[in-house]
Order: structure tokens, then C-alpha cells, then sequence
């Protein structure tokens, strides 16, 4: 790959971008354009502004979008209107983070003029491949970086030797080894490596960043409201409120009461397993109203067949593959089948459960009259199951029958 003569780096303003922002420069003597999203991770983003300023990158070159409200409603919500669920348990908060943040590196890097874009994935992970897959999906053309892949700073002592040298601020936390890592947008926290290496060790409660522990949460229940409208939240409690905002105040009651912690070990796309803390309160709150709502109001046929696909659709997500044919196709078939997902879901939070305990809506599919161990006045004839029952059985005796001629 020749050399690139501008670069768009995502930047969260820390010390390992930092130290790439300077290597690209020193190894490339390339124009470096910095882009830090604000994805709700919590953290002041000025900060990274003036490192960056620090570090004698332009402010014309110098990008900081708040992207919550993108992030929510055009990647968030589509994925939860699949109940997506990697292995079964993880919520997929790092990856579908991925997607939008390569998604505005190319942006930028059309708009600038830039014919590279990098990131600070190392090349153990699973985000190098999202990115880059994402990267390459949106601009076949762009030329891709990724340092933890290409230079000789392979120790916490040659980063930081090459960060004093280059007069890169360090943080006196960071002189030690850092206890875990941490990555946070406004869906979840994750949390991975040192004390949580050895997955037969319970994670110090320390790690925790954003839920109470279940045992200190309030001893006395909370319920909450949720309004969807075609498979997607768009209320609390009665007040309408936009994507994100729903996310934010989710978070706020699941962390209060202990909701959305996983321990999990995981099969990560380049083959190795891995140990991970992850909290995600306001997603756990809202796949449990999700599930709820389609409940009353999605055909069997069509809940049984989305489900199925669910799997498929997860592991796209996670191994990166957002902006694929076959995520798309797959999307096209859940938001077909999200059409009359409409109505109120009511959750009961305490100690760390989110419970679903009543729902209703205007386009459910439940009747009463049917399902009553009352008198349905002849909704329901009891005498069709008899039939039912026989027809359905038919080939079970046949291969019984068999099965006996064939043993004599």
C-alpha cells in the first residue's frame, strides 16, 4: 500500500489514539483529520479537542459530532426490532456502534479530501474487522490503517516510552496497568481484559461503571411505560420522546435498579473466546417490552419465523457485516414484520429483573372470547381439535406402524 497523504483517524482524545495520531504522522508524514463521535459515552469530548489541538492538528481538521440521535434510531432500534441476541445473551452494544462510526471516517474522508481513514482496533479484537469491513462495503477505494497491526509497540513501556518522547500528555493512572478496558456509548458499557481475563473468578464489583448491584438496589419496585409504534419506543410513561432520549432515560432507571448485567464468555470472530462485563439497562428494559408487545400483536407464523432468523442476524452484526446484502435483506423481513407492532408495554423493575406484566394495544391479536375458560358463546368449537389431533398424527402412527412390522 503506498503511502497515504491524508488520513481521517477515529479519535477518542485518549492515549492510545493519541500515540497513533502522532506515529501516523511521523511514520506517514501524512495530514492527520481526527473524528471523535459522541455515541453517549458519558465523557467530556472537549478534552479531545484540545489534545488534539496539542498534538498540531488544525481545528478545521478537527471533527466532534453528536451522533447519539443517529445511533439510536438508525442502528439501535432497527437491531432491537429483531430482539437481536449474539449467543443468545449479548446485546451487541460495542458492535453496532462500529458501523456508524466508519460510516462518518468515509464521510469525512470524501469531504476533506482524505484517501485513508485508521482506527485503534488491535488485531486480536473483533472491531478491527467491523470497521474495516463497514469502511470498505461504503468506499471500495479507501485505503484502511490500522497500527496495532503494523508497528513495534507491542508493551504498555514502549507506548508510553513513545509517548514521552513525543511529548504526548500522560495521565498518572496511566503509568500502571490499567485494571480493564473499558468502552461505553449510550446502549452499554463493556469491560474486558486483566482482572477479568480468568473467567473461573467472579469480576470485582468495581467494574461496574454504570448499574447499581442488584442487592443494592431499591427495595421497592418500579414500573415503567413503554409505547411502541411499528417496533420502535417512542414513549416513557406517556411522554413522547425522541430515540436517544428514550435510551438515556432507560439507562437511568435500569442502572438504578440493577437491570442489564452479563457475565459472558464469548466466541469472538477471530477465533479465540473471550471474558466480558457488560451493562446495558436501558436495552434489557427495552428488548423485555419489545418481546412484550410483539406478544399480542405478531402473528405466530411470522414471530416464529423471525426468531429463527434472529441468530443469523445477530452474528452479522457482530462479525461486522451492518452494511451487507444479507443484513438488508434480513431487515427488510423484520421491519415487514414490525407493521402493526403498536401499542403499551408496562415493566416491572426491582433488583436487577425487568418483567414484562401487562400490555396492550389497538392492533392485538389476543382474544379473550377465544382463549376463556368461561363460556366463549361459540367462539371456539372444542370438537375441531378432535380432528385436528388425528390429522396431525397420521404420520407419527404410520412410522410407529412401521417401525412395529419392521422390529417383528
Amino acid at each position: 500500500m503506498s503511502a497515504p497523504k491524508k488520513v481521517v483517524l477515529a479519535y477518542s482524545g485518549g492515549l492510545d489514539t493519541s500515540i497513533i495520531l502522532k506515529w501516523l504522522q511521523t511514520e506517514y508524514g501524512c495530514e492527520v483529520v481526527t473524528f471523535t463521535a459522541d455515541l453517549g459515552q458519558g465523557e467530556e469530548l472537549d478534552p479531545a479537542r484540545k489534545k488534539a489541538e496539542l498534538l498540531g492538528i488544525k481545528p478545521e481538521n478537527i471533527h466532534i459530532e453528536d451522533v447519539r440521535e443517529e445511533f439510536v434510531r438508525d442502528f439501535v432500534f432497527p437491531m432491537f426490532r429483531a430482539n437481536a441476541l449474539y449467543e443468545g445473551l449479548y446485546l451487541l452494544g460495542t458492535s453496532i456502534a462500529r458501523p456508524l462510526i466508519s460510516k462518518r471516517l468515509v464521510e469525512i474522508a470524501e469531504m476533506t479530501g482524505a484517501d485513508a481513514v485508521a482506527h485503534g482496533a488491535t488485531g486480536k479484537g473483533n472491531d478491527q474487522v467491523r470497521f474495516e469491513l463497514s469502511a470498505y462495503a461504503l468506499n471500495p477505494h479507501i485505503k484502511v490503517i490500522a497500527p496495532w497491526r503494523e508497528w513495534d509497540l507491542t508493551s504498555r513501556t514502549k507506548l508510553l516510552e513513545f509517548a514521552e518522547a513525543n511529548q504526548i500528555p500522560i495521565a498518572k493512572d496511566k503509568r500502571g496497568e490499567a485494571p480493564f478496558s473499558v468502552d461505553a456509548n449510550l446502549l452499554h458499557t463493556s469491560s474486558e481484559g486483566k482482572v477479568l481475563e480468568n473467567p473461573a473468578e467472579e469480576a470485582p464489583e468495581y467494574v461496574l461503571q454504570r448499574i447499581t448491584r442488584p442487592e443494592d438496589a431499591p427495595d421497592t419496585p418500579e414500573f415503567v411505560e413503554i409505547t411502541f409504534e411499528k417496533g420502535d419506543a417512542v414513549a416513557i410513561n406517556g411522554a413522547a420522546m425522541s430515540p436517544a432520549t428514550i435510551l438515556t432515560k432507560l439507562n437511568e432507571l435500569g442502572g438504578k435498579h440493577g437491570v442489564g448485567i452479563l457475565d459472558l464468555v464469548e466466541n469472538r470472530f477471530v477465533g479465540m473466546k473471550s471474558r466480558g462485563v457488560y451493562e446495558t439497562p436501558g436495552g434489557t428494559i427495552l428488548l423485555e417490552a419489545h418481546r412484550g408487545i410483539e406478544q399480542i400483536t405478531l402473528d405466530a407464523g411470522a414471530g416464529h419465523l423471525k426468531d429463527s432468523i434472529m441468530p443469523r442476524y445477530a452474528e452479522l452484526i457482530y462479525n461486522g457485516f451492518w452494511f451487507s446484502p444479507e443484513r438488508e435483506m434480513l431487515q427488510a423481513l423484520i421491519d415487514k414484520s414490525q407493521e402493526h407492532v403498536s401499542g403499551t408495554v408496562r415493566v416491572k423493575l426491582y433488583k436487577g429483573s425487568a418483567r414484562t406484566v401487562a400490555r396492550r394495544s389497538d392492533h392485538s391479536l389476543y382474544s379473550e372470547k377465544h382463549v376463556t375458560f368461561e363460556e366463549d358463546a361459540g367462539a371456539y368449537d372444542q370438537k375441531d381439535a378432535a380432528g385436528f389431533i388425528r390429522l396431525n398424527a397420521l404420520r407419527l402412527k404410520l412410522i410407529a406402524t412401521r417401525n412395529e412390522r419392521v422390529k417383528g
